[in-house]
C-alpha cells in the first residue's frame, strides 16, 4: 500500500475512535511503521492532513449515496440503506463517522476543514431531501410532510444516534434512536 494512503487509513481511524486532538504524527508514524518526518513529506502539517482526510471521505461516501441510489428504487429502501450504512460505519459501537468526529473537535480545525465539513452535511441533506420526496411520491415513507425538514431531522438524527451508541460502547442505542424512523418505512 502506498505510504500516504496507509497515512490517511491509520489517520482516519484514529480520528474516528478518539476524535481529531486525540493522535499525533508520532501515533501515525508507529502504525505506518514510518518515521515522523517522513509524514511531513506527504502532509506538511496535521491541517493538512485533515483536509486530506475529509475530502476523502466525503468522496467516498458521496459515491456511497450514487451507489445507495443506482441499488434502489424507492424512497424508503433508499433511507433504510443510508441507516444502515451509517450503522455499519460505527464498527460494533467502537467508531463514528468523521464527520462526526470532526464536528465535536470543531474548535481546533482549520477553517477549510470546517468549510469541508459543511460541504458534506450540505450534501447529504441535498440527497436526502431528495429521498423523502421521492419516498412521500412513492407512499414508502408515510407522514412526510417537508422533505428539507426532514432531511435536516434524519441527518441530526443519525449522528446523533453515532454519538450516543459511541458514549454508552453499545450498538444498540442507534437503533433505538433511529427505530421511530424505521417504522414510518412502508416497504
Amino acid at each position: 500500500m502506498e505510504t500516504k494512503t496507509a497515512l490517511l487509513n491509520a489517520a482516519e481511524r484514529a480520528s474516528r475512535t478518539h476524535g481529531y486532538d486525540g493522535f499525533s504524527y508520532a501515533d501515525l508514524a508507529r502504525e505506518v511503521g514510518i518515521r515522523k518526518a517522513s509524514i511531513h513529506h506527504h502532509f506538511p502539517g496535521k491541517a493538512d492532513l485533515a483536509l486530506a482526510l475529509i475530502n476523502r471521505y466525503r468522496g467516498n461516501f458521496e459515491q456511497a449515496l450514487v451507489d445507495i441510489s443506482a441499488k434502489q428504487n424507492l424512497g424508503g429502501a433508499k433511507l433504510q440503506a443510508y441507516l444502515d450504512a451509517y450503522r455499519a460505519g460505527m464498527s460494533g459501537g467502537k467508531t463514528m463517522c468523521l464527520a462526526v468526529a470532526f464536528s465535536i473537535g470543531r474548535e481546533s480545525l482549520p477553517e477549510a476543514v470546517v468549510k469541508e465539513l459543511h460541504t458534506f452535511h450540505q450534501s447529504g441533506i441535498a440527497w436526502l431531501s431528495e429521498l423523502f420526496e421521492l419516498g412521500k411520491q412513492d407512499n414508502s415513507i408515510t407522514g412526510v410532510s417537508n422533505p428539507e425538514f426532514e432531511a435536516a431531522a434524519c441527518l441530526a438524527l443519525v449522528e446523533g444516534a453515532q454519538l450516543q451508541a459511541r458514549a454508552a460502547d453499545d450498538l444498540a442505542r442507534f437503533d433505538i434512536a433511529v427505530s421511530a424512523l424505521q417504522q414510518r418505512i412502508n416497504l
